[in-house]
């Protein structure tokens, strides 16, 4: 595996493997590796010729200063993970190669797509997710680029970003992977204590109740983000951030379930707050 800190290598050594008529399949990740990220890099493995990863941690999207100094980093652990699972090329910038005028005075603003929900709950996150997810998409070019669902309105997005730019990348979103009790996988989880990684299934268990309810056929909106609030609430340790119904692509709220929608929860465990979403039934169609 070659680990290439230089923006410019890394695109001169995607084009020349484009160049030699070689795929190319990119995950960006800020690191903290786990088989989430690693179940993107496999997928990236069976489509692509070529599979590069990036780890940075993105200073931009990080409104809390505490929260960017906390967030683990593990390089070498990282770099010993990507390249047993097969990763060709590991990307690890500092912020200097990535910034090196510091916060750049341009940026790419996101919308009203980013304005509600974790946006709201984070100003300004998601311009920076844009931001860099922009430049990483300029430097890696023409490719195949990987996500996971957990991170739902990221991926929402990313792909609207693409789509009006014509951006030269095919985004694949890819299943949230779980733990055992359901608990989506996240690097955030490694900051929880005993106690709260033990409270951390209530958000899936209320995601996963307005499912049931869905394919009970109760469609109300209202009715789903009551019932998911109430299982969250008998939580002591979880605080509600917010529970909402959205329709899958414009991830603007919906009264009613009568196309591609998905439930979504935030709530914070201590100082540490989590995510988490499912794709709901709906007429005509299945999750």
């Amino acid at each position: 595996m070659d680990v290439i800190e230089s923006g410019p290598k890394l695109r001169a050594q995607l084009d020349e493997a484009r160049a030699a008529g070689r795929t190319v399949g990119f995950v960006p990740t800020m690191g903290a590796l786990h088989d989430g990220h690693l179940s993107l890099v496999r997928r990236a493995r069976e489509e692509t010729d070529v599979v590069a990863l990036s780890i940075f941690v993105n200073p931009l999207q990080f409104g809390d200063p505490s929260d960017l100094a906390s967030y683990p980093r593990l390089m070498e652990r990282d770099l010993r993970l990507a390249e047993n699972h097969g990763v060709d090329v590991a990307f690890t910038p500092s912020e200097a190669e990535m910034y090196p005028n510091g916060e750049p005075e341009v940026v790419v603003h996101v919308g009203p797509i980013g304005d509600r929900l974790e946006g709201a709950s984070r100003p300004g996150h998601f311009d920076g997710v844009a931001t860099v997810v922009t430049k990483l998409f300029n430097l890696a070019g023409p490719c195949t680029a990987y996500f996971g669902q957990k991170d739902a309105q990221q991926l929402a997005v990313i792909r609207r970003m693409v789509a009006d730019h014509d951006v030269p990348v095919t985004v694949t979103g890819c299943e949230t992977v779980r733990e055992p009790d359901g608990v989506a996988m996240s690097s955030r989880n490694l900051r929880l204590t005993d106690e709260q990684r033990a409270a951390a299934p209530c958000l899936y268990r209320a995601l996963a109740y307005a499912e049931r309810l869905v394919r009970e056929e109760e469609p109300d909106a209202r009715v789903l983000k009551a019932e998911m609030a109430k299982r969250i609430a008998v939580e002591p340790l979880a605080r509600l951030d917010y529970v909402a119904v959205v329709d899958d692509a414009t991830f603007e709220e919906v009264d009613r379930i009568s196309a591609p929608a998905r439930a979504l929860v935030a709530a914070r465990f201590g100082e540490i707050r989590l995510i988490d979403n499912l794709a709901l039934p709906h007429e005509g169609g299945h999750s």
